[in-house]
C-alpha cells in the first residue's frame, strides 16, 4: 500500500500511520517514463512532488540553453508546492525524468490543510521562512549583482579609456600633422621647388624608414643636441621639436647635410619641416592603429569573459578564462602588482567557462584584497592525471586559522558591506565541485595563501 511505502521514506518519518494514510488518500501517484516532463519553469509550483522511485533532472533556461542545475534520485527528493504559502508561486526550474519512475504528487491546497491540521506552529513557521527567505534572497542577489557589475564595468572603462584617450591625441596631433605637411608643401611650390629636388628629398625621407634606431636613451640624446644644433646654425626654427623628430627616426647631421645640399637657401626649411611632418603622421598612425587595436582586443576579452552566443557547456583551454579575467580585472594590476604566469600547457576540460570566469573573478579579486593592491600574484595551470589544476597565490598576510576554517561557509566573509565581487567562497566551492566535480583548496601561511582548484578532463554527467 501506499501509505507502508510512505513510511519508508525518511521525509515522512515522522508521520504517525493514521497521517501517512490521510496524505495517501489526498495525492496521486505519478508514474513517468524516461524524457517525460513533469512540470515547468515559470509556471505555477500549484502541486507538490515528492521522488518515490527513478531520477528526474532539474533544469533552468539560461541563456538559450537549458542548465540541469539539480537532480533527484533519492526517494524523498521533493520540489514545488510553493502555491500553499504564496498564490504566485512557481516552479524554479523544470523537471525532466532521465528513467523510469514513480513521483508523489499532492496539490498545494492540500499540502497547506494538512500542514495547518497537523503541525499549525510549523506551518507558520513555513510561511513566515518562505517570505522572508525571498525577500532576503532578492535583495542579496540585486545588491550582488549590482556590485559585481559595477566593479567590472569600472574596470572595463578604465582600461577602455587609456587607448581611447590615446587614440584621440593620435588624431588630434595627425590633424596638425596633415595640416604642416601641406603648408610645407605649398611653400616648397612657392620658391619653384623642381620635381628632381622634390624626389631627392623623398629619398632622403625614405632612408630614415629604414635607419637603424639609437641602441639606447644617451646615445639617442646626444643625437639629438647635435642636430638641434646643427638646425640652430641653418636658421631653422623650432629646432628642438624637429631634432626629437628626426633623432627618432634615425637621422643625424651627415643626413641633415645631404638634405641641405638638396635643397639650398630657404627652401630647406620648408623641406625639413615636410619630411617631419611625414614622420608625425606615420607615428601617429602608428599609434592609432594600436590604440583602436587594444580596444578591440578589450572587447573580444569581454565577450569571451562573459561567453556570449557561446554554448554553456564546452571543451576549454583554463588559460584563455585566466587571461581573459585578468583583462577584466587590469585596472588592477598596475603599478606595485607583479602578475606571474606558470602555465604547463594543461589540457582542454570540458566545463561551464562563464561559471570558471567568476571563479576566477572572485579568487584573484580576493588575491588582490589579501595583498591591498601591492605583492605578487602567481597563477599556474597545468596538467595532473586525468585534472587540470588551478592554482591562484598572492603574498599576502595570509588567512588566520579560524577564517580558513570558515573560509567555504555560506555568507562567510570578512569584507565590508560593499566590498568584493558578491561571488563568496561558497558559491565558488559550489560551481567546482558541484557543477564541474572538481576540487577547490586553499593553502595559507605567513607567506601568503595559494588557491587550489582541481577539474577533470572529462566531466561525468
Amino acid at each position: 500500500m501506499l501509505a507502508d511505502e510512505l513510511g519508508t521514506i525518511e521525509l515522512l518519518a515522522g508521520l504517525t500511520e493514521e497521517q501517512r494514510s490521510e496524505l495517501a488518500s489526498r495525492a496521486d501517484v505519478v508514474a513517468f517514463a524516461r524524457d517525460e516532463v513533469l512540470w515547468i519553469e515559470g509556471e505555477h509550483a500549484d502541486s507538490w512532488w515528492v521522488l518515490l522511485e527513478g531520477v528526474v533532472a532539474l533544469s533552468r533556461r539560461v541563456g538559450r540553453e537549458d542548465v540541469i542545475v539539480a537532480r533527484m534520485d533519492v526517494p524523498g527528493r521533493w520540489a514545488g508546492g510553493f502555491q500553499a504559502w504564496d498564490d504566485e508561486g512557481f516552479y524554479l526550474a523544470t523537471a525532466r525524468a532521465t528513467s523510469n519512475g514513480r513521483m508523489l504528487r499532492l496539490d498545494a491546497t492540500d499540502l497547506r490543510a494538512l500542514l495547518d491540521a497537523w503541525f499549525p506552529f510549523g506551518g507558520h513557521l513555513v510561511n513566515g521562512l518562505y517570505h522572508t527567505a525571498r525577500s532576503v534572497e532578492s535583495t542579496v542577489r540585486q545588491r550582488a549583482s549590482l556590485i559585481t557589475l559595477g566593479t567590472l564595468a569600472a574596470g572595463l572603462a578604465h582600461e577602455l579609456n587609456n587607448p581611447a584617450a590615446a587614440a584621440t591625441r593620435a588624431v588630434d596631433g595627425l590633424g596638425e600633422a596633415c595640416d604642416a605637411l601641406l603648408g610645407c608643401l605649398i611653400g616648397l611650390a612657392r620658391h619653384d621647388l623642381t620635381p628632381t629636388q622634390f624626389l631627392a628629398l623623398d629619398d632622403l625621407r625614405s632612408e630614415l624608414r629604414a635607419a637603424p634606431r639609437p641602441p639606447d636613451a644617451l646615445t639617442l640624446a646626444d643625437r639629438e643636441d647635435e642636430l638641434a644644433d646643427w638646425l640652430v646654425r641653418h636658421a631653422v626654427s623650432r629646432p628642438r621639436r624637429l631634432a626629437a623628430t628626426f633623432a627618432a627616426a634615425g637621422a643625424d647631421v651627415v643626413w641633415a647635410g645631404r638634405v641641405s645640399a638638396a635643397l639650398p637657401g630657404p627652401a630647406l626649411e620648408l623641406g625639413l619641416g615636410w619630411v617631419a611632418a611625414t614622420l608625425d603622421a606615420s607615428t601617429l598612425l602608428e599609434r592609432t592603429k594600436e590604440s583602436t587595436r587594444r580596444v578591440s582586443e578589450l572587447v573580444a576579452s569581454v565577450r569571451s569573459y562573459s561567453q556570449m552566443d557561446r554554448a554553456s557547456r564546452q571543451e576549454i583551454d583554463v588559460r584563455d578564462g585566466l587571461e581573459n579575467t585578468l583583462t577584466m580585472l587590469g585596472h588592477r594590476l598596475h603599478g606595485p602588482i607583479d602578475v606571474v604566469r606558470r602555465y604547463d600547457d594543461p589540457p582542454a576540460i570540458d566545463a561551464h567557462p562563464g561559471e570558471l570566469n567568476q571563479v576566477w573573478t572572485n579568487v584573484i579579486s580576493n588575491a588582490l584584497d589579501a595583498m591591498d593592491d601591492a605583492g605578487t600574484l602567481t597563477i599556474a595551470a597545468y596538467g595532473e592525471q586525468d585534472h587540470v589544476v588551478v592554482e591562484i597565490g598572492d603574498t599576502g598576510p595570509g588567512m588566520p586559522d579560524d577564517v580558513a576554517a570558515r573560509a567555504f561557509e555560506p555568507f562567510f566573509t570578512t569584507k565590508e558591506i560593499g566590498d568584493g565581487t558578491g561571488l563568496g567562497l561558497d558559491i565558488a566551492r559550489r560551481i567546482v565541485v558541484e557543477r564541474h566535480g572538481g576540487t577547490i583548496d586553499l593553502r595559507t601561511s605567513a607567506d601568503g595563501t595559494t588557491m587550489v582548484v582541481r577539474l577533470p578532463v572529462h566531466r561525468a554527467e
